[in-house]
């Protein structure tokens, strides 16, 4: 990764544990997860639980931080296909095992949706695509999520995390971790790139989850006849500037870890000048 480059294999270590913890902690606090960073960052390092938090909030940080290990394995596949996300899902949901109609692993088998107020203050019910156009819906998000992969400019990357999110959510292809899913493979190429994952932080969640909503009220029931992607405009725009925003608190770690080895090369060269 050219972010960790130039950078002492300790605070290379450091840097990757303080991006796991993070995102780890953000992706899990915005579907409701009850443990804070520093709970994360312990269950993350121990592998132990924390006392009085549910066994469930515990097996999230474990298997989204299983995930952060597997994105950054995926950065050096020339394609990522379909058993790829699901073995991704597989992790995310903790191998647990539902039912029939609730697959891990495997696309949705019944219809989902989710309720959102709109600019007018109305509760309107959001129909996600339906269960039998996902394949074929997934089949043009793996095609744009692998023609994504080898961009090279941060602004390019930026604009392929928020494709590739936005589309993602809107097909919302499994029945639960969809939103962690989004995020987790929409850095793929941000990765690739070489610059740190962009993290949503929890405090942003209300905002973030308006931006979806907004977008995907604004386009419609994704289905198998028409386009994934439409035309960039100012919504998507909304939400890239949302993503550009957010990226500031992993990009910030990058900073410290390079000015913590500059600080270090300083010492290094005045005790060589001194002897």
């Amino acid at each position: 990764m050219k972010y960790l480059d130039g950078l002492d294999s300790d605070i290379k270590i450091a840097l990757q544990s303080q991006l796991k913890n993070l995102w780890t902690h953000y992706s899990t606090a915005i579907e409701g997860n009850s443990l804070t960073l520093g709970e994360t960052a312990f269950v993350i390092a121990e592998g132990l639980t924390v006392s009085g938090k549910p066994i469930k909030d515990h097996q999230d940080i474990l298997g989204h931080a299983t995930a952060f290990d597997m994105i950054y394995k995926m950065v050096n596949s020339d394609t990522i296909d379909e058993s790829d996300l699901f073995d991704l899902h597989k992790v995310v949901q903790g191998y647990s095992i539902i039912d029939y109609y609730k697959p891990v692993g495997a696309w949705k088998k019944e219809p989902n949706g989710t309720t959102v107020v709109d600019e007018d203050e109305r509760q309107i019910f959001m129909e996600y695509a339906p269960p039998e156009d996902v394949p074929i819906l997934m089949r043009s998000w793996l095609l744009l999520l692998n023609s994504k992969l080898n961009t090279i400019c941060m602004e390019s990357a930026l604009e392929a995390y928020t494709e590739l999110h936005l589309s993602f959510v809107r097909i919302h292809p499994f029945f639960d971790g969809n939103g962690r899913l989004a995020r987790l493979l929409s850095n793929l190429p941000v990765i690739r790139s070489g610059y740190p994952p962009i993290v949503i932080p929890k405090i942003k969640r209300q905002e973030y989850i308006s931006l979806l909503a907004k977008y995907e009220l604004s386009v419609g029931q994704p289905c198998a006849s028409q386009p994934l992607l439409l035309p960039f405009n100012e919504t998507i725009n909304q939400f890239k500037e949302f993503c550009r925003s957010s990226w500031e608190e992993s990009l910030n770690l990058v900073r410290e870890a390079h000015k913590r080895q500059l600080i270090r090369r300083d010492i290094i060269n005045s005790n060589i000048k001194l002897n």
